[in-house]
């Protein structure tokens, strides 16, 4: 049975990496399935006596989404060295060069949609591009990153960490909604068969909240995906990061706690944008919601775009207007798919990419209201 393109390449162009002592950047997005991903690869590095130089998280609500030129800045001391991007780059063209003008080779490990063309990187695994002929293609990230960690650690995947590497694919893949079909639910089923006895002081602290704890396995899980997507960065790190990684109990539960409360701010800020939303929309009729702010954080416009789509089932653009540029967040009801709709508009756009149904992008101000006009043209 073919293996997922070049995972193979990948796997031995990082054990090379690990053999020669090169330094390894692992990058990844700082959603749940980015977190995750970074995770197992850290982990199964470390586990071969390898050395990770340094992990890097674009802050979305400072830089954007994807590889950025900040952190490609922030990161060039490191260089030469082996960048290994994990959940984003699919649409990073111009900065994945710029990488490369840094000194460093780059492997992509992705799961969303292939543009029209592919960027420049030295390897890239998306089950997604031309030529891939392994017949699941659902993955999110993680679970394309736990086939990686299998072929890396061959025998030294122990059973235990085998299981803890699970539970965050289960938990990522729900996260970023990806099907529960096929190897999808193979993962996650097995992931929370053991969860609830993770040996990870975060997981624990998670599952031990009074509020949880009359809930169903999966609800919990829901309500701790929630949590863990709130933004709360230290030392450039994710709160999700540092909870899933940290081996101290008292540490995991002060965390817990003050996730808890920024999750009740959270629901309140994203109230507030769906009820200003709904106000203009009220007296407007167009076959999409279009809409920005420059008040508006942008890590809460996913949510809100979700609940405003499943509501009048339609696709929701809606974004973070800066100076000069914006960012926005989409989300669509099925049947929808807003990639293509961003590809036929693209001459809009700086940068975009995702999923039919869960996507972003970045423009110039001056284009806002072409690319509204485009979208509408487009979902006539």
């Amino acid at each position: 049975m073919p293996e997922i393109k070049n995972l193979k390449k990948a796997a031995n162009r990082t054990l090379k990496a690990i053999k020669n002592k090169e330094k390894i950047i692992i990058y990844g997005d700082a959603d749940l399935d980015g977190v995750s991903s970074v995770i197992i690869l850290e982990e199964s590095i470390k586990n071969l006596e390898g050395q990770v130089a340094a992990i890097y998280f674009p802050d979305r609500e400072k830089e954007g989404y994807g590889i950025t030129e900040q952190g490609l800045d922030y990161l060039k001391k490191h260089a030469p060295a082996l960048l290994v991007v994990l959940d984003c780059g699919i649409g990073n063209f111009k900065e994945i060069k710029i990488a490369k003008k840094l000194g460093f080779e780059v492997i992509l490990i992705e799961h969303h949609e292939v543009l029209d063309k592919l960027p420049e990187a030295d390897i890239i695994v998306d089950p997604k591009q031309k030529g891939d002929k392994y017949a699941f293609k659902q993955f999110a990230t993680v679970g394309i990153v736990f086939r990686l960690a299998n072929i890396l650690l061959k025998e030294r995947m122990s059973e235990s960490l085998r299981k803890s590497f699970l539970e965050l694919v289960a938990m990522a893949t729900i996260a970023d909604m990806m099907p529960r079909v096929d190897e999808n639910e193979e993962m996650i089923s097995q992931g929370l068969n053991s969860i609830r006895e993770s040996w990870r002081p975060g997981i624990q602290a998670l599952f031990q909240l009074e509020p949880f704890k009359s809930l169903t396995l999966i609800q919990q899980v829901y309500k701790i995906n929630s949590l863990l997507n709130i933004r709360n960065i230290e030392n450039r790190l994710p709160a999700a990061f540092r909870l899933l990684t940290s081996s101290n109990r008292k540490e995991t539960g002060e965390m817990v706690e003050e996730l808890l409360e920024k999750s009740i701010e959270k629901k309140k800020k994203i109230k507030e944008i769906i009820e200003e939303i709904e106000n203009r929309i009220s007296r407007k009729n167009d076959n999409i919601i279009f809409e920005g702010n420059s008040d508006w954080e942008l890590i809460l416009l996913g949510v809100a775009a979700s609940m405003l789509s499943q509501k009048y089932q339609r696709p929701v653009f809606l974004y973070r207007k800066d100076k000069d540029d914006s960012q926005g967040s989409i989300r669509a009801p099925a049947g929808f798919n807003v990639v293509e709709s961003m590809k036929a508009c693209s001459q809009s756009l700086i940068t975009y990419g995702g999923h039919p149904q869960a996507a972003g992008f970045s423009l110039k101000n001056k284009n806002l209201e072409e690319f509204k006009e485009c979208l509408i043209d487009y979902f006539d």
